[in-house]
């Protein structure tokens, strides 16, 4: 499966005086790579309150089909497509795959796999209005150098980044442009594709909720898969009480469709069958008052020990696993392998250039 391919498999109309307060965010996450054949050199994509929006590399700029609304924000605001095209094809390109030689350079390295990866963006409260601003950079999966806008100076946890740091420091356009895109521009971007894309972003779905067993000895897995948004918990109790002892919580994974998943198990091998009637698994929705109660009953438990089936979910339901196990794969990759540190008016004209030159000879 191509790049592209599993990157296109991440990623109810809310009434206006109704909608649950939300952080809502907009992420444009860049990633250069060096000795992965298999991989492009750059590769660059939107992501709306964890949703892939749009993805590009070198070559080409696919739009994710199930977001009708960005197609109608691009074309009553054809001066955001310009840019991204203008990014993906022109300026960033050439800039990510000459600061990444740099860095090479930088940290005395001729071969092997390495990864420089910037994530930028805000995040937004549209109860309280407060918008917070980033602008990071990883390298080989660590921090290299983030920008505090609070302070308005960069931070270099690494050696090798603080001749990058003394020279942003000092050049104070491009302090000033950085605090315009986090402060202004990106959040009135953002808040226009929340407008466009409200029916789609502000949906809640609840999930199917299941017990699963790999063999009798195993841990029972609670699994939630099919909700939405991912602002979500799932828990295990015992007499009403929250578990933290004998449980191992589980990622949140993005399902193919746009939903998510997460599971929760629970070690019963101290809990005696008469005590199983006082576990139960709970799971809860942001927004959502009621919550769905999964009691620890025999009977509920799907399980087919010695067949092939994964904590005895059926054929049909292996799907969702390895779906997720695809997409997580596309978000290794894309957040070079661990570093994520995400009415109608005219926008104001945000031709940004989303690229800070990282050598130290320029």
């Amino acid at each position: 499966m191509s790049v592209l391919m599993m990157v296109m498999c991440i990623y109810t109309e809310c009434m206006n005086l109704f909608c649950p307060a939300v952080k809502h965010s907009l992420k444009y996450i860049f990633t250069a790579s060096s000795g992965l054949p298999d991989f492009p050199e750059y590769a660059a994509a939107a992501v709306v309150d964890d949703n892939l929006v749009g993805y590009c590399d070198k070559n080409k700029l696919i739009l994710n089909q199930k977001h009708d609304w960005l197609k109608k924000v691009l074309e009553n605001y054809p001066h955001h497509l310009e840019e991204y095209k203008r990014g993906c094809f022109e300026k960033d390109p050439t800039y990510f795959k000459a600061t990444i030689n740099s860095l090479k350079q930088r940290f005395n390295q001729s071969g092997g796999v390495h990864i420089l990866q910037r994530v930028i963006g805000c995040e937004w409260d549209d109860e309280t209005g407060e918008v917070t601003g980033f602008n990071q950079y990883g390298y080989d999966g660590e921090d290299f150098i983030s920008f505090d806008l609070k302070t308005e100076t960069w931070i270099a946890p690494k050696p090798q980044a603080f001749i990058t740091k003394l020279k942003w420091d000092a050049d104070k356009a491009k302090m000033k442009f950085n605090q315009k895109c986090l402060k202004v521009i990106y959040p009135a971007r953002l808040k226009l594709y929340v407008d466009y894309g409200r029916s789609f972003l502000l949906r809640t779905e609840l999930p199917s909720v299941s017990l699963l067993q790999k063999t009798p000895s195993s841990p029972v897995s609670c699994l939630a898969t099919g909700f939405y948004p991912h602002r979500a918990s799932l828990v295990w109790r015992k007499d009403g009480e929250e578990l933290h002892e004998e449980v191992d919580h589980g990622e949140i994974l993005p399902n193919h469709d746009g939903t998510f998943q997460m599971s929760v198990d629970l070690n019963l091998s101290s809990v005696t069958p008469e005590d199983w009637t006082r576990y139960d698994c709970v799971f809860q929705l942001s927004g959502v008052k009621e919550d769905i109660i999964t009691k620890l009953e025999k009977d509920r438990i799907r399980t087919n020990w010695g067949k092939s089936e994964i904590r005895g979910l059926k054929p049909s339901n292996m799907t969702v696993l390895v779906t997720a196990a695809v997409v997580v794969l596309a978000l290794i990759l894309i957040s070079a392998a661990g570093f994520i540190v995400y009415k109608k008016e005219k926008a104001p004209d945000n031709s940004i250039e989303l690229s800070e030159q990282l050598n130290p000879e320029t």
